[in-house]
């Protein structure tokens, strides 16, 4: 079944851990329509960063069971879903395993779509993805950012 919506997703950190951010760019395959999002965030990573684009992407989609191509740069994402790693740290309770917070929202937006993955190489040319970028660093900069609260408590509490 061909896809019927595309969503390119991008995250983004400056310092890792530090300010960081998401872009994604959803696009109705067949037609004109599309949309960005983003945000921004006082302490976070980039992995969650690039996993939170593609929970928003999902959970921005209106209709239950949409077939849904998610296009990434991040390797982190695709190859924990392809490869079906995530499944397995679900089994185990994420022991040991870094963002369950963002890995437990995911699973539930991600079995009411059709989703298939495809990583492509970022800072490639690739419009969207490029795209997704500018609007990751972009809000990574804003004055007045979100706050990653499992993130930051977890600092705290390993601190």
């Amino acid at each position: 079944m061909p896809h019927q919506v595309h969503i390119y997703t991008d995250g983004a950190a400056k310092g890792n851990p530090g300010p960081g951010g998401y872009g994604v760019v959803m696009e109705l395959v067949g037609s004109p329509y599309k949309k960005e999002f983003y945000e921004g965030f006082r302490l976070t990573t980039n992995n969650r960063m690039e996993l939170l684009a593609v929970i928003v992407g999902l959970e921005k989609l209106k209709t239950a069971g949409t077939t849904v191509l998610v296009i990434s740069d991040s390797k982190y994402v695709v190859d924990s879903v392809s490869k079906g790693w995530v499944f397995g740290w679900e089994k185990k309770g994420y022991k040991d395993k870094k963002n369950p917070d963002l890995w437990k929202r995911f699973l539930i937006i991600y079995r009411q779509h059709k989703v298939d993955f495809k990583w492509i190489k970022g800072h490639n040319n690739h419009p969207q993805n490029e795209r997704c970028d500018q609007l990751a660093v972009m809000a990574s900069t804003q004055p007045q950012l979100s706050v990653d609260a499992f993130y930051e408590k977890e600092v705290a509490k390993n601190n």
